[in-house]
């Protein structure tokens, strides 16, 4: 098959010839584009407008994998069975995925009602908390149509119930929220993958029904959780404040108690990545039980001279972070970091080179296959952007570094080694950037600067301290090194809070287009998967997706699901928002999408600054582009609305007769979700939620 695509004599002077021999030559590479073409049949999945045929893509993975059998004598054949057996496996992963968590959602809002469920987990917030609730009896819902499970919030933090507990709770409870606006982050498809078909609020108190759970893998489960529950409060009472809120974040998975303020402080500064239990904490707790394990085993010479004791070491570790795994709650990111940790022990055994590209293809391929939604999440593609792009930069750098190291002092390989801190803290950033853009519109400009500084502490200073208060809890004296994880955690808060003041420290931008982001990943992967100088054919890729910025079409008009809150872009390209008491959530997923973090109020009567808006007790009329606008706050006047104007916006249902054009009344809010208008071209364009996210299993259909 190499022969064939490279050519001979001649064909340097064919571009497509010279093409084929720049891919034979990477043969050795070819294994690695495996998770990539499973991932963009799980992306393939996600983009569909409506759910595809039962075991469709089954079928065509069986049916490709049969041709690559019939067709193997036939090298481009062979080829191009195999290229498409991947993504049609993706595909069957996720349908597979799908199928497997499929449980009925809430279609409208109950309530109150007494939920009656048993305690599957609970978080403590910096007001109240969280309770997720299975088993669960709901009045006036059909036994078969009740969710598997509902998340509720608690006002009173003291309430809180204990895992494993069947409990009572007077709440209302609604299906979880779709997008704010149309290509925001969809809440209820993460829910639904989650297992959450409802979510809402307590309105009366928790009553206990039942202390213990019924069968042995609900206790099991039950008491890992009360474990956590129990190691959250012994650490709040030790230490408390915002270094217990982010040293409980680091010893059992639980951020609810971190204040937001503190939250804030991390994502301006660039290090939230340490409050995410995932690559760095999973690696740094393999290695506080890997090295350890080895020094002892070494000092004792019939074990040193006739075990394996870097094998055995590496066992160790691997039980290590599965114990972490458990005691941090199991979340996504840290089962696919504890995923690629045992893959690095394991090629530790089988005696191989544990920072391999393969290794990362493995991981990545596995990972996809388990768990398919995670594809389409930020967490998934930071992590992994960030590790294939250092293990391709090492690949690149290891030699002539490691010779750089051998010719120096231990002076100089001091400040290499903070050298390699900035250069990981450089390409871990570059990496993720595009992730960042795409998903949070935020670019972090001194990430570096404070991953130098809180890196190093967490590694050297926090990590370990946290493996010792591990072993002090059971015995009761956990104080004394929870206090010194205490310090350490200063320092990382005070980093935060000094590089997030900085002037300019971050910088929101409009939310990217998907082709943008497409652009930029296909370009670093070609970049970063290859080995010959055609790879620098990605950098072009990369740099035409950054450009997507300048083409992002950002919407005139925005109105949320219910017509309660409005907004329309003014002269000056900022939004103008109808009101800024209610709505407050979506109206900060609007800004941050546009860009921005300041808005102004619509006038309540009279004219806008720029002249745009003009509004009185029944609404206002809204002018850009040529056209008319009507945003009605009362019936009273739509008749005579619907005559003037081009676009009707109320709350309220539209008349019967309404003529004007477009009209967007309570009854399209109730089928469409929330509406985005563009009102350049010669006709305005609607985008709505229900329309984008199409008929799905986790839409709810009304």
């Amino acid at each position: 098959m190499a022969g064939a695509l490279a050519g001979r004599g001649s064909g340097w002077r064919n571009p497509l010839r010279r093409l084929g021999a720049c891919f034979a030559a990477e043969r050795e590479r070819w294994i690695l584009w495996i998770p990539v073409g499973i991932g963009l049949g799980v992306v393939g999945y996600f983009l569909l407008p409506a759910e595809p045929p039962d075991w469709s893509g089954a079928i065509a993975a069986s049916l490709l994998a049969l041709s690559a059998m019939l067709l193997r004598r036939f090298d481009l054949a062979l080829l191009v069975c195999l290229v498409l057996f991947a993504p049609a496996l993706g595909f069957a992963a996720a349908q597979v995925r799908t199928a497997l968590v499929s449980a009925p959602m809430l279609v409208k809002e109950v309530g109150p009602v007494p939920v009656t469920g048993r305690v599957l987990s609970i978080d403590k917030l910096e007001k109240g908390g969280r309770v997720v609730l299975t088993d669960l009896s709901i009045p006036r819902i059909d036994p078969a149509a009740t969710p598997g499970r509902v998340r509720l919030r608690l006002r009173n933090a003291s309430e809180l119930p204990l895992p494993g507990e069947r409990v009572r709770i007077v709440a209302v409870v609604s299906p979880p929220p779709g997008p704010a606006m149309p290509g925001a982050f969809d809440f209820g498809r993460s829910a639904f993958f989650a297992g959450i078909g409802g979510v809402g609020y307590a309105v009366g108190k928790v009553q206990r029904i039942e202390d213990r759970p019924l069968d042995f893998w609900t206790g099991v489960m039950a008491a890992a959780e009360r474990l956590r529950v129990s190691m959250g409060t012994r650490i709040g009472e030790t230490v408390g404040g915002a270094e217990g809120g982010v040293i409980g974040a680091f010893l059992t998975g639980q951020q609810t108690a971190i204040p937001d303020s503190v939250m804030d402080d991390f994502r301006a500064s660039g290090l939230a990545h340490l409050l995410s239990i995932s690559g760095i904490h999973v690696s740094l707790v393999a290695a506080l039980v890997f090295l350890p394990v080895r020094a002892l085993l070494a000092l004792i010479e019939p074990v040193a001279l006739n075990w394996p004791i870097k094998k055995i070491a590496a066992v160790a570790a691997v039980a290590g972070a599965f114990a972490y795994m458990l005691l941090v709650g199991s979340p996504v990111p840290t089962e696919r970091s504890v995923l690629m940790t045992s893959l690095a022990m394991l090629a530790i055994l089988l005696d191989r080179n544990p920072l391999s590209m393969r290794l990362i293809a493995f991981a990545a391929a596995i990972v996809i296959l388990k768990e398919p939604d995670s594809v389409v999440g930020a967490s998934f593609q930071m992590s992994f952007g960030a590790v294939v792009a250092l293990i391709s930069a090492y690949e690149v750098i290891s030699g002539p570094w490691g010779e750089m190291r051998r010719k120096l002092g231990w002076f100089g390989r001091l400040w290499m080694h903070l050298a390699g801190i900035a250069v990981t803290s450089v390409i871990a950033t570059l990496a993720t950037m595009p992730f960042s853009l795409y998903h949070f519109q935020q670019i972090q400009y001194y990430g570096v600067i404070a991953n130098m500084i809180a890196v190093p502490v967490t590694s050297v200073w926090v990590m370990p301290a946290g493996m010792i208060s591990y072993l002090a809890f059971p015995f009761g004296l956990e104080e004394w090194p929870l206090t010194v994880m205490g310090w350490g955690v200063t320092v990382i808060l005070e980093t935060a809070r000094i590089v997030a003041a900085l002037p300019g420290s971050t910088k929101l931008v409009p939310a990217m287009p998907p082709w943008g982001l497409a652009l930029m990943v296909s370009g670093g992967l070609w970049l970063m998967l290859w080995r010959g100088r055609w790879r620098l054919w990605g950098l072009p890729v990369i740099a035409l997706g950054v450009m997507s910025l300048a083409f992002t079409l950002r919407p005139d008009i925005l109105i949320d699901d219910q017509g309660k809150l409005m907004a329309v872009r003014e002269a000056s390209g900022g939004l103008a928002l109808s009101t800024k008491t209610s709505g407050k959530f979506d109206a900060g997923v609007w800004l941050r999408r546009d860009g921005s973090t300041e808005s102004t109020v619509w006038p309540r009567e009279g004219r806008s600054a720029d002249g745009m808006l003009s509004c009185d007790r029944q609404g206002c009329l809204y002018r850009r582009g040529g056209y008319i606008v009507v945003l009605a706050k009362s019936r009273d006047a739509l008749a005579e609305d619907c005559r003037i104007a081009d676009i009707v916006i109320t709350p309220d249902p539209a008349p019967r007769g309404c003529r004007a054009p477009v009209v967007i009344d309570r009854w399209r809010l109730l089928r469409g979700g929330a509406h985005a208008v563009y009102l350049l071209g010669p006709e305005p364009r609607v985008e709505t939620v229900t329309a984008e996210r199409g008929i799905r299993p986790w839409v709810p259909q009304r």
